[in-house]
């Protein structure tokens, strides 16, 4: 089984989806009559991506909107405030059917899809796919106050009002402090004022010390009783030490619910290429929700989001589907990740399965449910599929999430999901983002690799060793260019080549008239 690949060559002048520039943006393409998954993993860690059955690659130095390559490290993840927050609005949602008030559409990552993607879909299959992506709110930050300031807060209003007697005054005098830091209050009159009967309201800085204080014993006390314990003591007597330990996204994400709960959320993974029985079965309600996400969240009149154009951009694909005896139980391929609310489909995870990565490609929602946030929503839960795959197959370690553009404010939430990296467009090697924002932010196109010296060790060394399919024969280039006398041939194939690199230019057939 080889990849069969027709290459188109660049394209530019186009209008872009991120900044709008009507003839700003600039990238290659080929069709991809057929692909293996490593071959296209190859081709990702080369700054390709696909769209339906078309892969494309910007030209990072002369677009209006570089698009770096994002992945992220799925077993160091841990998740922010703000991912915590939309997990648990959706174990609210499911327990309970609460719907936050806070609740709001432009949350950070609300769609994950690909502006890129749509728009090379446009250009190559005539589609007039439009980008409009709603601008994103900064990543949310916590603005209740926290029931300890709140008290301590209370307690100091309350304690201005407390009595303040002579003799206290005389002991302060005493002291040597100033005279205008003694406040004198006259007595409450009958029925109003501090209750005398009840214990007097202790001061704040009072009370944090005595936690201290209480804290220090309870630390104390556990281990004297370690001690007791490794004297021979049984554990049952020991008391229980609270965990700090953060709660895992699993935790999180997996939180058991009561038996009474208001809804039933469930995720099923199906195979979209080729279409499996479930796949097919669910088709027509799967196409609906994406009609009407396009038609709601993306303004596109009824008739634009055809069937025809659904399958060719989000159901096609050129990835072969391998089931290795070592890799995951699903398999290598393309699928989509529905998420079954109460026995319907609301939203739906387009994603590729990898010899070393699950690949985002798209995400559509029923824009009913625009509430639970279901970009970020889905983005945690295919982190933690991709975890799950890793359990068995352990090369499987990263979740790529397409491409991060930081020349477009509206499509750095991907640089949310840490620890990450960005690939270099030159040698295309993986650099912390951290690394990478502050070059980032004087210029829309850097090189990220430090060393100098460095160069591309993947490009094309051997124009001859690309194997070329020729009148229905697979061959090598240095046996099919002996019969071709266009001078232009060996540029376009060398340009190829050194875009693919030289390991994918030997196992692809590059498909030539």
């Amino acid at each position: 089984m080889a990849s069969v690949v027709e290459y188109k060559g660049p394209k530019a002048g186009y209008c872009c989806g991120y900044c709008e520039s009507p003839e700003g943006k600039a990238s290659c393409g080929m069709w991809a009559h057929s692909m293996t998954v490593q071959d296209y993993q190859d081709l990702i860690d080369r700054g390709w991506r696909r769209s339906g059955t078309y892969v494309y690659k910007p030209v990072m130095n002369q677009t209006c909107c570089p698009q770096y390559t994002i992945r992220c490290h799925p077993l160091q993840f841990q998740p922010s405030k703000s991912h915590k927050k939309v997990l648990k609005k959706m174990l609210k949602f499911l327990a309970k059917g609460e719907i936050s008030k806070d609740s709001c559409e432009d949350e950070p990552m609300d769609s994950t899809m690909e502006d890129a993607v749509a728009g090379d879909f446009a250009l190559i299959n005539k589609l007039d796919i439009k980008c409009d992506l709603k601008t994103l709110s900064s990543d949310l930050k916590g603005s209740i106050e926290s029931e300890e300031k709140k008290k301590e807060k209370s307690l100091k209003k309350e304690g201005s009002k407390e009595l303040i007697h002579p003799q206290a005054i005389e002991e302060k005098l005493g002291s040597g402090e100033p005279s205008h830091s003694i406040k004198v209050h006259i007595g409450p009159k009958p029925g109003k004022g501090a209750d005398l009967s009840k214990p007097p309201c202790r001061k704040a800085k009072e009370m944090r010390k005595e936690r201290k204080r209480l804290k220090l014993m309870q630390q104390n006390a556990a281990g004297a009783f370690e001690g007791f314990q490794a004297q021979g003591q049984p554990a049952s007597l020991l008391p229980k030490a609270k965990s700090n330990q953060p709660k895992s996204l699993e935790d999180l994400i997996f939180e058991s619910l009561p038996e009474n709960a208001s809804h039933k959320l469930e995720v099923r993974v199906v195979r979209s290429s080729p279409p499996s029985p479930q796949f097919k079965a669910t088709f027509q309600e799967s196409y609906q929700v994406y009609k009407r996400y396009q038609m709601v969240i993306h303004k596109d009149p009824p008739d634009k989001p055809t069937v025809s154009q659904f399958t060719r951009f989000l159901c096609s694909s050129p990835l072969e589907a391998e089931h290795p005896a070592n890799g995951p139980e699903c398999g290598y391929g393309s699928f989509h990740q529905q998420y079954w609310l109460d026995g319907k489909i609301i939203a739906v995870g387009v994603i590729d399965i990898l010899p070393y990565c699950v690949s985002s490609v798209y995400l559509y929602y029923d824009p009913d449910y625009s509430f639970l946030s279901l970009g970020v929503y889905s983005a945690l839960r295919e982190i933690a599929f991709t975890r799950q795959l890793h359990e068995k197959t352990s090369q499987l370690s990263y979740y790529y999430m397409g491409f991060y553009i930081h020349s477009c404010p509206k499509m750095r939430y991907k640089g949310q999901y840490r620890p990450s990296d960005l690939l270099c467009p030159e040698t295309y090697v993986w650099v912390p983002i951290e690394q990478c924002l502050p070059s980032l932010d004087n210029s829309k196109y850097c090189r990220f690799n430090q060393d100098p010296q460095a160069v591309d060790e993947g490009r094309c060394k051997d124009l001859d060793r690309v194997r070329v399919f020729h009148r229905r024969a697979a061959m090598p280039y240095g046996v099919y260019k002996n019969h071709q006398e266009d001078p232009s041939e060996e540029a376009a194939v060398l340009e190829y080549a050194n875009l693919v690199g030289q390991k994918c230019s030997e196992r692809m057939l590059l498909f030539r008239q």
